[in-house]
């Protein structure tokens, strides 16, 4: 009992601690917004647009509600994609890319490379008119990968059996309490190859290149930004400020007018991230 009641007063300083966070937040937020409102008023109308894609690729909605915004917006005539993500998910990733080919369909999409462009990042912003990257850039990893671990040795060792009750042949396929069956790793080597054509015929036909020689550019390496010219993974190496020129170009932009957050997003995406890193330290200091 003294454990549980222990365990129970932990996660009310959490709580409380959480609660804290928010109200002096949520004070502050709308002391900035309170002035972010007349700051809004008062400039001209954004004609191009920096779409960020950054961290792992897990989901998709909060990006794509952003690119239907920008699509939808008449003012907007093109649009910077900056680029620096390991990759993530398949799906999430399917889905980006297929909003961004839609997207570059009603105005100029270009890609930047400004980290990372690998994997899953790399899938979503394939369809991009043209690709640039930082000459420091990591690009490409073209490939699939599903793995697990096997903990049956483990649980002998600490007296721990499982029992399941399935329909379904595969229904079990993946798991990671014992080694998978010759079946079982048959059907998700299927699956995995399947999702890596998938993936190869995407960039080949987005990016012209010849599916035969997929081994050349869609052996899951990654490439410096040099050598990802030369497969013809990207367009060119490239600056930011360079890439932000070359959007207005294609836009036909005359004078550039990039569309920018107000003060009170800024605040709300960077406190997002805070709040989140304070209550893992938090949690992580009463745990020890």
């Amino acid at each position: 009992m003294e454990f549980l009641k222990g365990i129970g007063e932990f996660f009310l300083k959490i709580l409380s601690f959480t609660i804290k966070v928010f109200i002096v937040l949520f004070m502050i937020a709308i002391f900035i917004s309170a002035f972010s409102v007349g700051e809004l008023t008062t400039t001209k109308s954004p004609n191009l647009a920096e779409i960020k894609l950054e961290g792992a690729i897990m989901d998709e909605l909060e990006i794509l509600k952003e690119i239907e915004n920008i699509a939808n917006n008449q003012n907007i005539k093109g649009v910077l994609l900056n680029i620096d993500s390991p990759g993530g998910a398949l799906s999430p990733s399917v889905e980006i890319s297929e909003a961004i080919k839609e997207l570059n369909f009603k105005k100029p999409v270009i890609a930047y490379a400004s980290g990372t462009m690998a994997s899953g990042s790399y899938l979503s912003g394939v369809w991009a008119t043209k690709i640039y990257a930082n000459k420091g850039a990591f690009i490409g990893s073209i490939g699939v990968i599903m793995q697990g671990m096997n903990i049956a040795e483990l649980n002998k060792k600490i007296g721990i059996s499982t029992q399941t009750i399935k329909a379904g042949e595969y229904k079990e396929a993946g798991t990671m309490t014992r080694e998978w069956t010759p079946e079982e790793k048959q059907s998700l080597q299927f699956l995995t190859d399947q999702s890596y054509a998938l993936f190869t015929n995407e960039v080949a036909s987005a990016r012209k290149l010849d599916i035969n020689n997929h081994k050349n550019w869609a052996n899951a390496r990654v490439f410096i930004a040099s050598d990802a010219v030369n497969v013809g993974l990207i367009d060119g190496i490239s600056t930011y400020s360079k890439v932000k020129d070359e959007v207005a170009k294609a836009a036909k932009v005359s004078e550039q007018i990039w569309k920018q957050k107000s003060k009170y997003d800024k605040f709300v995406d960077s406190m997002s991230t805070k709040i989140a890193s304070l209550i893992m330290a938090e949690f992580s200091l009463k745990v020890r």
